[in-house]
């Protein structure tokens, strides 16, 4: 008798979960019963762009993926409030309610700031962590807003809040003229890949337009306080083996060389030649000669 066989996924499944009363997205791309990894997607992005990760790394883990608030098909803040700290919690809302600990997690730029601080928060409950360029802005950045008064900071935060209300969200006629607005932001992208992540990036309009999906409030940089040395004492709390990875065309500085290596108990640092601030999308085949072996290890 034919062996029944289990038909190819195709594509993710599409699923919802609560935190703080905002209803979140999240992709699952199956194989429940592999160890599970999760993939956190950076700024003005969405779950989708780790499609190619995905698809390339199913067989082996159970992979899902957030839209982080704001961001994707998830819900907007209320009042268009986006700190590091909601976005840890709503991470943390999703691996317990999904009961995914312990688990590795596969992070780039906000996605591997949230990722790291929830990794420092509960050292217990990862196992692996790759991040790409998600230290935040390099500390000579770090130091010059930091010696800004407080009130300084919260004036220009209101000022860059009150001038985004009066903002309206870039309309583009077509899916091909939003994709080549992505292209010129990362002349590393293929034509294919540009349009994969727009047809995933952007919603239509009533009018017939498409706008992209992501909350232009989430763009404005809170007047959080930024203390180098909290930011290292919270790194130092990490147990797990931690891989950073760097584009050197990347505005990103290098984190052996700017000295923010010293933080970690056991991470090393990789920077990948001909890549930008998207390794993942810019070099995927290096990107996953570097992540395969360190995940399985």
């Amino acid at each position: 008798m034919r062996e029944p066989t289990t038909p190819e996924i195709i594509g993710p499944a599409s699923s919802y979960y609560v935190s703080q009363r905002l209803k979140l997205h999240y992709v699952d791309w199956g194989n429940e019963s592999a160890p599970p990894l999760l993939l956190v997607h950076g700024g003005k992005d969405h779950a989708r762009s780790w499609d190619w990760v995905a698809r390339a790394l199913r067989d082996d883990y159970h992979v899902i993926a957030p839209d982080l608030r704001g961001h994707g098909d998830s819900a907007w803040a209320l009042g268009g409030h986006y700190t590091i700290h909601e976005f840890v919690l709503d991470i943390a809302q999703l691996i317990e309610t999904l009961g995914l600990h312990p688990l590795r997690i596969v992070s780039h730029s906000l996605g591997g700031a949230v990722a790291l601080q929830y990794a420092s928060i509960y050292p217990d409950r990862v196992e692996k962590m790759v991040a790409i360029e998600g230290l935040g802005p390099p500390p000579e950045m770090i130091e010059k807003y930091r010696n800004v008064p407080i009130w300084e900071r919260v004036d220009e935060w209101i000022r860059d809040v009150r001038g985004l209300s009066s903002r309206s969200p870039r309309r583009y006629p077509t899916i091909d003229s939003a994709a080549a607005r992505m292209q010129e932001e990362n002349p590393h992208l293929s034509p294919e890949q540009s349009r994969h992540l727009t047809v995933h990036g952007v919603a239509r309009n009533e009018d017939g337009t498409f706008s992209w999906k992501f909350d232009n409030y989430a763009r404005v940089f809170y007047p959080q306080s930024w203390n180098p040395e909290e930011r290292q004492l919270l790194w130092s709390r990490i147990d797990c083996p931690t891989l950073l990875i760097r584009g050197t065309e990347s505005w990103a500085s290098d984190p052996t060389a700017d000295g923010r290596m010293e933080a970690f108990r056991n991470a090393r640092a990789v920077n990948v030649e001909d890549a930008g601030h998207w390794v993942h999308h810019d070099q995927l085949d290096i990107f996953l000669s570097l992540v395969r072996p360190f995940l399985s290890s």
